[in-house]
């Protein structure tokens, strides 16, 4: 990486010194909280300092640009609910919170799920029922209508979508949520803004200073020469990542689609404005940040301006001065990239948390195979974190299923990852012998650079499993397999350690909604086919252990209440095994805790002696007590084992 300062520029020594900034900085906090601000801040300040100057030193007015910064965080840490500071205080003396085994995460669209912000607080007991602690609030801020990236291209983030409620109301949904033990989470879009945003609004108007928040061009030289080395995100849909607005006469940066328009976090200010909307959505209780888009947000030429060291910096100096204002807010980051980029991100430094695609991707190899070889070894190479961090594991989301396993890690078991890719696309969309899934391609596109053909998959987790088929043709005995394939998968990301999540509607196995394809803004997007509004009416059917509903529900919250009440599912200490058996995966907790699943459609046996000493195994799932080294898993079956005693 070329070091584009010149060679004047300021450098650490000459850096403004804390102790002559924070009379200024704490003038207008009490006594206390100038103390508690000053205390969190000289905790920070070396490592903050190094990543701002390595960022922005070059500036000539650095020292100034840092004063507004900082000044911005203590007046973000002024306005901070007093609720909150006193939540702020707790989770310092209790930083690792967010590993607990009583975690549970949750993701919805308040409009699919509850219609608006008030209607969430009518199902909190519903929430409570299934055990959540974690709910992540899909993407709510004003946005441009009708074409908004599914609410991803922000036009403000303190403005709630009108038909969703207000911010206030937001404000005391993330109160309510608190008082029963739920962590708000929100989705903060890292990389760019609406092109209706304020900013944007202003920058087309001919502000300068707005313009320099966004990556504009008079010509196209320095987008081409930028474009030699970037990937399209979208090639069916738009060429190139840029786009010309004729109004200005400028050539705009935009990544994904021609209204998102990315920012310029060069500009040090840009840096500053993205840090208060960041704070003031701290202030209205949101405990967890995902950054979305976190790989692009940094360019350089020559390269393809992804996963860049600079982006790192900014986000782990944000964390830095967060930590500072307001240290109950956790990042999580969300970045789907190569998986052996993933774990970059992943730190108590930069992002605590993260979502974990590559343990949702192998999960859903291994289900199509019915061998977990590429699940444990990728597993056994990519599932360590550290101690201070934790994935969210997950096998369903909002988006599609992109089969984003490394083709090396295939290779490594003798799969040729372009060729796997297809299988599982085909059999994933109903079209391979033996299948049970009914999903939908998404985005069939072909790379441009590569000549190599793109295709994910969109369904609901009880459609792609195969229970809507089996139910179609009152098949029983399917039935019941799928159910078992239900409750494995779940009973694994239960037990894998970290955060696991739930999309709303999976817990009574909510069935593809092919209603989108008759709604003119969603027919051209097969990802509505797993977003149905929520069956309530359904829902009501969980407390029924006949019904599917029921089966599912009942299962699912039978091992979310075993996992709360059990440390050994705290966060910490897997170890993927080979159980020598392909067909079985086996995962080791805490030395204590022996997850085993079989993926076959087959009863499986093995031997625990490769595994463990023990001999005597009591199955926490039914209290079963199983005596030996051989055991045998029947289809689909899930164990939670731990020893006992002689």
């Amino acid at each position: 990486m070329i070091d584009q300062r010149p060679a004047d520029h300021p450098g650490l020594e000459a850096m403004p010194q804390l102790d002559s900034l924070l009379p200024q900085l704490t003038a207008a906090l009490s006594k206390d909280d100038a103390t508690l601000f000053e205390r969190r801040l000289r905790r920070v300040y070396p490592r903050l300092i190094s990543l701002l100057e390595h960022v922005y030193g070059h500036a000539p007015d650095f020292p100034e640009q840092l004063a507004r910064i900082l000044s911005t965080a203590a007046q973000m840490f002024r306005e901070r609910p007093a609720a909150l500071k006193r939540l702020d205080v707790a989770r310092e003396g209790d930083p690792h919170w967010f590993q607990s085994e009583k975690m549970m995460g949750a993701v919805c669209y308040v409009d699919r799920f509850a219609g608006t912000l008030r209607g969430m607080s009518k199902h909190l007991d519903y929430l409570e029922e299934l055990g959540i602690t974690y709910l992540h609030l899909m993407p709510l801020f004003k946005c441009p209508q009708p074409q908004n990236d599914g609410g991803y291209a922000v036009s403000s983030f303190r403005e709630v979508r009108e038909d969703i409620g207000t911010m206030t109301e937001m404000a005391a949904l993330a109160a309510t949520l608190r008082e029963r033990g739920i962590s708000l989470v929100l989705d903060f879009v890292f990389n760019h803004t609406s092109d209706e945003h304020e900013w944007a609004l202003k920058a087309r108007a001919g502000d300068p200073k707005y313009q320099a928040y966004y990556r504009m061009f008079d010509d196209r030289q320095w987008p081409d020469a930028y474009e030699q080395h970037l990937r399209p995100i979208f090639p069916a849909q738009r060429p190139g990542s840029f786009t010309y607005d004729a109004e200005m006469g400028k050539w705009i940066w935009t990544t994904f689609f021609s209204f998102q328009w990315d920012l310029n976090y060069a500009n040090p200010e840009v840096f500053r404005a993205m840090l208060e909307e960041m704070l003031f959505l701290a202030n209205q209780g949101v405990e967890v940040l995902r950054l979305d888009a976190v790989p692009f947000i940094w360019k350089q030429i020559g390269s393809d301006c992804e996963n860049l060291p600079e982006a790192h910096m900014l986000i782990q100096a944000f964390n830095a001065l967060v930590q500072v204002a307001a240290p109950t807010m956790l990042f999580k980051s969300e970045a789907i990239v190569h998986p052996r980029d993933v774990k970059s991100y992943i730190s108590w430094q930069e992002c605590p948390l993260s979502y974990n695609p590559i343990l949702m991707v192998c999960i859903w190899e291994a289900l199509a195979t019915q061998n977990a070889t590429l699940l444990r070894a990728t597993m056994e190479k990519r599932f360590a974190l550290p101690a201070d961090a934790a994935w969210i594991n997950y096998l369903r989301s909002h988006d599609d299923i992109g089969w984003g396993f490394a083709d090396e890690d295939a290779a490594e078991i003798g799969l040729n990852g372009e060729d796997h890719r297809w299988f599982l696309n085909l059999y994933y969309m109903g079209r391979f012998p033996g299948s049970k899934a009914a999903g939908e391609p998404f985005q069939f596109q072909v790379d441009p650079r590569s000549h190599k053909p793109d295709i994910r998959i969109s369904g609901t987790l009880a459609s792609l499993i195969g229970l809507e088929k089996a139910m179609a043709a009152h098949d029983q005995g399917e039935i019941d397999l799928a159910i078992r394939r239900i409750v494995l998968v779940q009973g694994l990301v239960l037990a894998a350690g970290g955060i696991p999540l739930i999309y709303l509607g999976d817990e009574i196995a909510t069935r593809n909604d092919y209603a989108y394809k008759r709604e003119p803004l969603h027919a051209h997007d097969s990802r509505w086919l797993h977003r149905p509004q929520m069956d309530w009416e359904r829902a009501e059917k969980r407390h029924d252990p006949k019904s599917v509903e029921g089966r599912v529900y009942q299962a699912l919250q039978h091992l979310i209440w075993i996992r709360k009440e059990n440390p050994l599912f705290a966060n910490g200490d897997s170890q993927w095994i080979d159980a020598g058996n392909a067909q079985v995966i086996a995962l080791a907790r805490h030395q204590k805790l022996l997850v085993l699943g079989n993926f076959s459609d087959q009863p499986q046996s093995l031997s625990t002696g490769r595994i463990s000493p023990e001999t005597r195994w009591k199955n926490l799932i039914d209290d079963r007590e199983l005596s030996g080294q051989d055991l045998t898993l029947a289809p689909y079956e899930l164990l939670w084992l731990i020893p006992l005693k002689e």
